[in-house]
C-alpha cells in the first residue's frame, strides 16, 4: 500500500503524508503544525529537528549530492529523513532507539528490499566535490516549503 504512495509523490507535502500515515499506523501518534525549510547543511546532517519547535529543516545540499537513480530512490531518502525528524518532533529524542524505529517503520511499510528501508539501514555516501568543501560556500538562508503539513490537527494525540 506505501510503496503506491510513494511512488506517486510529487513533492515534499506528498512524501510528509505517506510518512504520517505510516507513523499512524505503527505508533497511533500523530501531530500537526509542522513546517518544513530547505537549507544547506554540513553534509554530514541529513536533517534536523529542533526538540520543541515546529520545524524540520532537510539539507537540500546533500539531496544535491546524492546520486539517486530514480524518482523512487529520492522519494525513498526523503522518506526515510522527513520519518526520522517526525518521530524526534513526537517526543522520540534518543537517537538509538529513533533508528530503530525508522528502519522498523520502512521494513513494515516497503519490505526489507525497498530502498527505504535500505537507505534506513545504510545511508547513501554522496560524492563531495572540492567546491562542497570550500569554507564560506554555504547559503545561510532557509527556504521555506509551502504546503508541507496539510493536516488540520492543533496538538499531538
Amino acid at each position: 500500500m506505501f510503496r503506491d504512495q510513494l511512488e506517486k509523490c510529487k513533492d515534499y507535502g506528498d512524501v510528509f503524508e505517506v510518512v504520517k500515515r505510516a507513523v499512524k499506523q505503527r505508533l497511533k501518534r500523530e501531530r500537526a503544525g509542522l513546517m518544513l525549510y530547505l537549507g544547506d547543511l554540513p553534509v554530514h546532517v541529513g536533517a534536523f529537528h529542533g526538540v520543541g519547535s515546529n520545524g524540520i529543516v532537510l539539507n537540500k545540499r546533500l539531496l544535491r549530492l546524492i546520486s539517486f537513480r530514480s524518482v523512487t530512490e529520492l522519494n525513498s531518502y526523503v522518506f526515510m529523513l522527513l520519518l526520522h525528524e517526525y518521530l524526534h518532533s513526537l517526543g522520540y529524542i534518543d537517537e538509538r532507539q529513533v533508528r530503530k524505529l525508522v528502519y522498523d517503520i520502512c521494513r513494515e511499510s516497503f519490505g526489507k528490499d525497498h530502498p527505504a528501508t535500505q537507505f534506513a539501514y545504510s545511508p547513501p555516501v554522496p560524492r563531495i566535490p572540492p567546491s562542497e568543501l570550500q569554507p564560506g560556500n554555504a547559503d545561510r538562508q532557509l527556504e521555506i516549503v509551502k504546503d508541507f503539513d496539510r493536516s488540520n490537527l492543533s496538538y499531538i494525540s
